[in-house]
């Protein structure tokens, strides 16, 4: 038996089927669900440099500058913000869906290899990337400071900043009853002095 005999002699019935059928999906469209921040998975690193004693102007003309020229190069780049602190540069680069995060991150390497003989000979480690979330906006900033732990000149700032990650981890934080909570990150730095001296009269 042919199944498309059925149709062809209710002609009638078809196209009240298909009229139906047509109404019913566009009522379906309208009762899609719209979420405001859907869950995508943007190819998107985060390159980190630290530099202790540099000041922002450094860090930016030293280690941003280089870096970005040779990240502007790389095909597949979405969008790159950067930010330069007292110590410490940032480069957050993001890129297009079509491409995977692992072609993102040797073009990554092979741009922070080409740039490394515009980058200071005093940088303690080479740029670090890590695959970041956009979405993880932080929710809570913590200040850790210490009187007898000095960040002095040439000292490592990994090593501080896991004495700090261990000290934080060690406290029972109003936050440790929730679950799910978003991957932590750590920027130790010094804060800036200066020392004025006065001539006598």
């Amino acid at each position: 038996m042919n199944p498309s005999r059925l149709f062809i002699l209710r002609p009638v019935a078809t196209s009240l089927l298909m009229v139906a059928i047509l109404l019913a999906g566009a009522i379906a469209y309208r009762l899609l669900p719209l979420s405001a921040l859907p869950e995508v998975d943007y190819p998107t690193i985060q390159v980190v440099t630290f530099y202790p004693g540099a000041s922002p102007d450094v860090a930016t003309s030293s280690i941003t500058a280089p870096l970005e020229r040779q990240f502007g190069q790389m095909p597949g780049l979405k969008q790159m913000s950067s930010t330069s602190s007292g110590g410490a540069s940032v480069i957050t680069l993001q890129f297009s869906l079509d491409l995977t995060l692992d072609v993102a991150e040797q073009e990554v390497q092979a741009a922070i290899n080409a740039a490394s003989n515009f980058l200071p000979a005093d940088l303690p480690a080479p740029p670090v990337y890590s695959k970041v979330n956009p979405a993880d906006a932080p929710i809570l900033t913590l200040g850790i400071t210490s009187k007898t732990m000095p960040l002095a000149a040439g000292a490592e700032p990994r090593r501080h900043a896991s004495r700090a990650e261990d000290l934080a981890a060690s406290r029972r934080w109003p936050g440790d009853a929730l679950r799910g909570p978003a991957p932590g990150r750590s920027s130790p730095g010094q804060s800036p002095r200066a020392r004025f001296e006065r001539p006598e009269p």
